[in-house]
């Protein structure tokens, strides 16, 4: 008897500055975000990635990631993507862009990632309100090289 669906497995996911494929097929991670450390809020983000890769499944499927904030019911941006594994040996990557999140409050928020409405992994991410410490000033009188 050969399945026609089974619930697939996340394998991996990484929120990152940047994703790149190489000629070679393989992905290139650049700067996995392990928290987001500004000098003051709020702030909006330029752009991030999650990288979501899944496998072990048999069917076709909609992934769904969302980054919630603090109260766990505002979404601060969301995205997904279909794609199909025929077989359990498959696996399948989907490469989110999320851009423009504002976060309005130090916390830990969250990326939830689900597939088929069922979650899969809430993965927390801590925004740190951490100021600049004050810049030093230049000295008000700048000593003359000596002469030989």
């Amino acid at each position: 008897m050969n399945a026609t669906r089974i619930l697939p497995e996340l394998q991996a996911s990484l929120m990152c500055e940047t994703v790149r494929q190489e000629t070679t097929g393989n992905f290139l991670l650049v700067g996995v975000i392990n928290f987001i450390r500004v000098p003051q809020l709020p702030v909006a983000t330029g752009r991030f990635y999650v990288f979501n890769r899944w496998m072990a499944g048999v069917g076709r499927f909609r992934d769904y990631t969302r980054l919630v904030a603090p109260d766990g019911s505002t979404t601060l941006c969301e995205g997904g993507a279909e794609f199909e594994l025929r077989d359990p040996a498959h696996h399948a990557t989907n490469v989110l862009l999320f851009a423009n999140a504002e976060f309005k409050t130090p916390g830990t928020y969250f990326i939830e990632v689900l597939v088929d409405n069922v979650v899969k992994l809430r993965s927390p991410l801590s925004v740190i309100l951490a100021p600049l410490p004050p810049s030093r000033s230049a000295p008000n009188s700048v000593a003359e090289p000596k002469q030989t």
